[in-house]
């Protein structure tokens, strides 16, 4: 089996903990079931067989006083095949064993362990029993036999025999190693199961990434199975939307691109081609031309100029050129050149800027470009006869800067959205010229100054767009 598949290394991780700990547990059932089941109980079985040999031995004695009448009254006690009976002289001779193999040894002195104990009176019961050791184990029970006057007449020895015992425990043994290998192959295929759905899941997911890599499909994961599948499933889809969102960012890149460059691109060749027809011969002519490729030329300067923006928001190296700047002399100087915008359009410009605001530390040719972008948004967006206020105040440590305009306003479900790059609102209503990064661009400045951009719009009421800027900016980003 090949460990280079996930599939394989969960089928591993099943199996080699159930190999490691299935015979281990064998092991320990085994010897705690021969141990505290299996021998105990056959030891009470033997220790129940010799007292019950006892009582009728002393009975046998007590009535004819001779103990050599032991031999034919067990004789005909029967008893378990598997168990031999002896009984033994005070001194420890055989006087009879009810194995025939022990003829030849009857008059004999054994010395089995726990005689001294049963010559004392007391009953021995002793096994020789160990896990490794099979052909050997042995269960001896020795009960003396004391007559009336208390004396010891003899000792009834009850043994299990060993053929007997490893017979039983290797039986015992085997049934238990059989259902272990069950269990283990049970287990094996459990795992292997479970492998399988976690490892199909998985197999889903890296389909779904590669043919979003490809560009062969973008549907959504379902987000179901284990808790950390539908975390992958979650991303993924997370992944998906965002790819999504980009390639289509990608594409309305390239369609703004066509629309901005070709516009004043148009313009300067027609002006050129007038000029080289003969249009060099009116001044005033040539002055107007000149104008129009100067002002299409600066579109295409801030075509650049948003384009770089954006490139420095993709590769996070935006940088920050602090110093003290006095909002109450910086902002109305900034704010003339679009009041004339707003009077060329015959919109009627308000400004509400207190003369003592606070000095702030602020890049004031970023924030310049934030304040440009919201003032030219709000003129661009309010029609004629209507108004654009500009205003500006403190509150705790931060200083805030309104632009407020009587437009179309933006509807609820898009406010989330105009802040991204290159959306122009829907059917264009919000954004209708440029690269839709204005408003991006605003976002992004006033957050590398720490502070935050807010708008508050309803349709039909206007839109305010709130930047926040911290008296004192912690650093440069």
């Amino acid at each position: 089996m090949k460990l280079d598949s996930l599939r394989n290394r969960l089928v591993l991780s099943h199996i080699v903990p159930m190999l490691i700990m299935i015979p281990l547990v064998g092991i320990a059932l085994v010897y705690l079931l021969e141990t505290q089941v299996l021998l105990p109980q056959l030891a009470a079985k033997l220790v129940g067989d010799a007292r019950l040999l006892n009582e009728i031995t002393r009975s046998e004695y007590e009535l004819w006083g001779n103990p050599y009448f032991f031999q034919l009254m067990l004789s005909r006690v029967q008893l378990d095949p598997d168990v031999r009976v002896m009984f033994l002289t005070p001194d420890g001779s055989l006087l009879y064993s009810s194995d025939p193999q022990d003829a030849d040894r009857l008059g004999e002195r054994l010395g089995p362990a726990g005689l001294s104990r049963a010559q004392q009176g007391q009953e021995a019961v002793m096994t020789n029993y160990s896990i490794l050791r099979l052909n050997n184990v042995l269960i001896d029970v020795l009960s003396p036999v004391i007559d009336s006057r208390q004396e010891l007449v003899g000792i009834v020895r009850v043994t299990y025999q060993i053929a007997s015992l490893y017979e039983l425990l290797s039986q015992f043994r085997n049934l238990i190693a059989i259902v272990l290998v069950l269990g283990l192959l049970i287990g094996a295929v459990i795992g292997s199961l479970l492998a399988v759905t976690i490892g199909r899941p998985v197999q889903r997911v890296t389909r779904a990434i590669y043919d979003v890599a490809s560009g062969v499909s973008t549907e959504l994961l379902p987000e179901d199975g284990p808790q950390e599948m539908r975390h992958l499933s979650r991303a993924v889809n997370h992944l998906v939307g965002r790819l999504t969102s980009l390639e289509q960012a990608r594409r309305r890149l390239l369609a703004n691109l066509v629309h901005e460059l070709g516009r004043p691109l148009g313009a300067l060749r027609s002006a050129i081609h007038a000029l080289s027809i003969g249009a060099g011969g009116d001044p005033q002519l040539v002055s107007e031309l000149a104008l129009g490729m100067d002002e299409e030329t600066a579109r295409l300067q801030q075509v650049l100029e948003d384009l770089a923006h954006l490139h420095d928001q993709v590769l996070g190296t935006l940088e920050m050129n602090l110093a003290p700047v006095a909002l109450g002399e910086w902002l109305p100087r900034l704010l003339i050149p679009w009041q004339e915008a707003a009077l060329e359009k015959r919109l009627e410009w308000q400004v509400q800027i207190p003369a003592d605001l606070p000095t702030i530390q602020a890049d004031a040719a970023r924030l310049a470009q934030v304040v440009g972008n919201l003032a030219s948004n709000a003129i661009k967006f309010t029609p004629p006869g209507k108004s654009v206020t500009v205003s500006a105040g403190v509150e705790g440590e931060m200083a805030w800067i309104k632009v407020s305009d009587t437009g179309p306003g933006i509807p609820l479900e898009e406010q989330g959205k105009i802040f991204t790059p290159f959306y122009r609102g829907d059917q264009g209503r919000r954004i209708k010229q440029g690269m839709g990064l204005g408003l991006s661009i605003a976002r992004d400045l006033a957050i590398a100054h720490g502070g935050r951009l807010e708008v508050e719009s309803a349709p039909g009421q206007g839109s305010q767009f709130i930047a926040w800027i911290p008296l004192q900016n912690p650093g440069s980003t």
